[in-house]
């Protein structure tokens, strides 16, 4: 039975005609909102990179695999802007509740969030941060005592997740999906993270860095240490990074 979720039947179940698209509805904004004074980091624009080099997409896909062992050197903020642009960035708003991004999505739906668990990283310190993909942004979610013990404790004590510079999460916001496929919603959105992921495993060979994707975590301490709800947002996978 459980089998059931990797197969398509589900949409032969549902009346597309009494979604909340069909119905009218508004669709959800990409990105949540900024808490207000939050602390915002601008992220250097893909025009202003200077440290981002070009290379054939061959060589990544032939280099490409998964590195738990990573150098004690920080990511530098450059590093981080463009990685998180390969994995999320936005080419073209539609409108408030559309966007294009680099990846991508069933009907461009993009039902995640990008968190980054920050343990070195140029110019900023230890915490918790959130992508915003609309202002290309960091915002600083929260600082967390023994972040790194937090990390790999939500790990399942993966000793690696804590001496990587940097852990990308992603949660999902499913009514971004349900919004247009009801109850499909939830298969294209575990399709749709694992598009993000190949992506930044693609993007590390450009600034001599390594990746290794995570999907074993416990649910309810990483949900806690994000600070989301755990029912409409929740943590679905994560991967750390680090240079070579």
């Amino acid at each position: 039975m459980l089998r059931y979720f990797l197969k398509d039947h589900i949409r032969l179940t549902i009346d597309f005609r009494r979604t909340d698209q069909s119905k009218g509805v508004p669709p959800p904004p990409v990105e949540k909102p900024c808490p207000e004074g939050a602390k915002r980091i601008d992220l250097p624009p893909p025009e202003n990179w200077t440290t981002i080099t070009d290379i054939p997409l061959t060589s990544a896909f032939k280099k490409r695999q998964s590195h738990r062992v990573f150098k004690k050197l920080p990511l530098t903020i450059e590093e981080l802007s463009f990685l998180l642009w390969a994995t999320q960035g936005i080419r073209r708003m539609v409108n408030a509740g559309t966007a294009l991004r680099t990846v991508p999505s069933a009907g461009a739906r993009h039902s995640f969030e990008t968190y980054l668990i920050v343990l070195q990283a140029e110019h900023l310190e230890p915490g918790i941060y959130r992508y915003s993909a609309v202002e290309h942004q960091l915002i600083l979610e929260r600082t967390v005592p023994e972040l790194r013990h937090r990390i790999v404790d939500a790990s399942y004590g993966q000793s690696f997740v804590g001496k990587a510079p940097v852990s990308l999460v992603w949660t999902t916001i499913p009514y971004r999906m349900e919004w247009r496929y009801h109850t499909a919603a939830h298969k294209v959105i575990a399709i749709d993270v694992g598009h993000v992921c190949q992506n930044l495993y693609l993007a590390v060979e450009a600034i001599g860095a390594g990746t290794c994707a995570i999907a074993a975590y416990h649910q309810e301490l990483m949900d806690d240490l994000l600070g989301v709800d755990g029912e409409d947002e929740f943590a679905v996978y994560m991967a750390a990074v680090g240079k070579l």
